[in-house]
């Protein structure tokens, strides 16, 4: 559902310094927690972290896991207005991993926090397993009916995002399922596969907000030349998604 754990080589060397963790407590600015642990590959939590550390929100970024500085807990996610879940491996076994922190997660955004979820991050977000956010569920998108891609192999993935046509990077990543009427009450769909089903969306739970996308608009350079595919500036794009998230109208 994301990067193979071999393709390294955006998750080693040198990493955004904004982005790295420190060891001195978190201070004034915003609080936004990646994930990076076993339930994620090499590369997808440091793709998040450039990511929310390069936009206008003035965050402090900072990796949240078993073997980081910030635990992945109910008390360090009260510090926080951000938790992002990055791409990762397959669903069941990052689920089992993480079921023990669903209900702080769940706490933490009725409470009023945003959760970003990227690829097995939108898996995540279901409840098939899942921490059960949506008003709805998730699924393959290569197993819905008129996909364009049909396997789970690295690839490039077209979408439309606000009317406009995108080509975004995909490793078998999510569709989502909406309830009846949800569309019409406080979810926002920011982009579509071509087979017309919702692709990246943003919604309420509680007093937080969820975003989650199938596609990964996050990617760097190097993700595409790995897989020797022409490369997508879709930076844009991943910064809308927090964005819309973020600054929501009455949030």
């Amino acid at each position: 559902m994301s990067r193979p754990a071999d393709s390294a080589r955006a998750g080693g060397g040198e990493r955004p310094r904004a982005a790295e963790p420190s060891s001195a407590p978190p201070g004034r600015r915003p609080l936004a927690l990646v994930y990076r642990g076993p339930a994620s590959l090499p590369g997808c939590p440091e793709a998040v972290a450039e990511l929310l550390a390069s936009g206008p929100w003035d965050l402090d970024v900072r990796f949240t896991g078993p073997d980081e500085e910030l635990p992945l807990s109910a008390e360090s996610l009260s510090r926080a207005r951000v938790y992002a879940q990055p791409g990762g491996g397959t669903l069941s076994p990052a689920y089992r991993r993480l079921r023990r922190r669903r209900s702080a997660i769940r706490d933490f955004v009725r409470e009023g926090g945003c959760y970003l979820g990227f690829c097995l991050g939108g898996y995540l977000a279901g409840a098939t397993p899942g921490f059960d956010l949506l008003p709805g569920d998730c699924d393959q998108y290569i197993s819905s009916p008129g996909c364009t891609v049909h396997d789970e192999s690295n690839t490039l993935v077209d979408v439309e995002w606000r009317g406009r046509p995108r080509t975004v990077f995909f490793q078998d990543g999510p569709y989502f399922v909406l309830d009846e009427g949800a569309e019409d009450a406080d979810t926002t769909v920011l982009a579509t596969y071509p087979n017309g089903t919702p692709a990246v969306l943003v919604t309420g739970f509680g007093a937080g907000r969820v975003a989650v996308t199938g596609p990964h608009p996050e990617a760097t350079d190097i993700w595409f030349a790995d897989y020797s595919l022409p490369v997508q500036h879709t930076h844009d794009l991943a910064l809308d998604l927090v964005e819309t998230a973020l600054n929501a109208p009455g949030r």
